[in-house]
C-alpha cells in the first residue's frame, strides 16, 4: 500500500467496510455528530434513521467548552470533560472509533480531531457521512437508541497541534494560514454569526467544501495535493486551518494530512479573532484586503 492510500486507511472508512466491522467480533464504537451551523441539535434526527448501534454526540456541549467571546464560539473543551464524554459514548482503551455525520464529515471531523488531539490512535471518519451508507443500501435503525455500556478510555490533550490567535497571525503573515469558510464570509460580504465580517489578514482563502465530490466523499489524494501545491504549501509542512468556530477547519485538518501536510488548527477561529477589536480585519479576495495589508 503507497504513502497516500496508507493515510487514507488510517483516517477513513467507507460504508461497506464500517458495516463488516460492526458485524465483526471486536466492532468500533460509531459515534453520530448530528450537527450544522443553525441546526445545532441532532437528536431527532439521529432517532429517526442512523447507523445501528450508533451513539449521538452532542457538539456544543461535548465537543466544545465554553468561555469568554475571544476563545471563540467552540472552544477546546477541558480533557476531563471529554474523557467524561468519551466513556458515556461507550469508548474503551485501545478501542477503534468511527465518527460519522450527515452533512458529508463536516462535523464529524471535529470529534476526529478532538479524538485524536486527546491521543486515540484508531480515530477515522465515514467517507460520505450517512449519505454514503444509504447509499450502499445498508439499514438503518429507527427504534428509540439504547445508551452503551460505559467506557473506561484515559484521554490526554495536546497530541495534536494548535495555535492561539496570536499563533494564527504567525502563520498568516508567512501565507500559511488557510481560512476554510465559504468565499463570501472570507470576502467579508456576508457574516451571519460574528460580529466582524472579513479574514484574518494574510489568510488565504481555501473553502473545504470544494475538497468533497458531488456524493460528499472527500476528493482523492491526489487532487488534495495538488490543491493544497497551488496555495503554495508542500508536503510535510505546518499549514493552519481557520474557519468559522474551529469545527469544519477540523475537515480541512484531515485533507491536510491526506495530502501529507500537517495540519495546525487555530480552535478559535474567526469567531475568537472577531470578538477581539485590537485584531484587524481584511476584506476582499485577496489575503491583505482590498485597501492594503490591515485594512478594517
Amino acid at each position: 500500500m503507497d504513502a497516500p492510500a496508507a493515510l487514507r486507511a488510517a483516517h477513513l472508512v467507507d460504508a461497506s467496510t464500517l458495516a463488516a466491522l460492526l458485524a465483526g467480533d471486536a466492532p468500533p464504537v460509531v459515534l453520530d455528530v448530528r450537527w450544522a451551523l443553525g441546526a445545532p441539535d441532532g437528536r431527532a434526527t439521529h432517532r429517526a434513521a442512523r447507523v445501528p448501534g450508533s451513539t449521538y454526540v452532542d457538539l456544543e456541549t461535548e465537543l466544545a467548552g465554553h468561555g469568554a467571546p475571544t476563545d471563540g464560539r467552540h472552544p477546546l473543551p477541558d480533557v476531563a470533560d471529554l474523557q467524561a464524554a468519551a466513556r458515556r459514548w461507550g469508548v474503551g482503551a485501545g478501542q477503534a472509533v468511527v465518527v460519522l455525520d450527515d452533512v458529508a464529515g463536516l462535523s464529524a471531523a471535529r470529534a476526529w480531531w478532538l479524538l485524536r488531539w486527546a491521543g486515540l490512535a484508531d480515530v477515522r471518519l465515514l467517507d460520505g457521512g450517512l449519505a454514503a451508507w444509504r447509499a450502499a443500501g445498508l439499514p438503518l435503525a429507527s427504534s428509540d437508541p439504547v445508551a452503551p455500556a460505559p467506557g473506561d478510555v484515559v484521554l490526554r490533550g495536546g497530541a495534536l497541534p494548535t495555535v492561539d490567535a496570536d499563533g494564527a497571525a504567525a502563520l498568516a503573515s508567512r501565507g500559511r494560514l488557510l481560512d476554510v469558510r465559504a468565499g463570501e464570509r472570507y470576502r467579508g460580504e456576508t457574516e451571519p454569526v460574528d460580529p466582524r465580517a472579513g479574514h484574518v489578514p494574510g489568510a488565504l482563502s481555501a473553502p473545504t467544501a470544494e475538497t468533497l465530490d458531488a456524493a460528499g466523499a472527500l476528493v482523492p489524494s491526489t487532487t488534495l495535493d495538488e490543491r493544497f501545491a497551488a496555495l503554495g504549501t508542500a508536503p510535510g509542512e505546518r499549514v493552519g486551518v481557520s474557519c468559522g468556530s474551529g469545527v469544519t477547519a477540523a475537515h480541512a485538518a484531515l485533507t491536510l494530512v491526506l495530502s501529507g501536510r500537517e495540519p495546525v488548527l487555530f480552535p478559535g477561529s474567526w469567531s475568537a479573532w472577531a470578538n477581539d477589536p485590537a485584531r484587524p480585519v481584511a476584506v476582499g479576495a485577496e489575503p491583505w484586503g482590498s485597501d492594503g495589508p490591515t485594512s478594517a
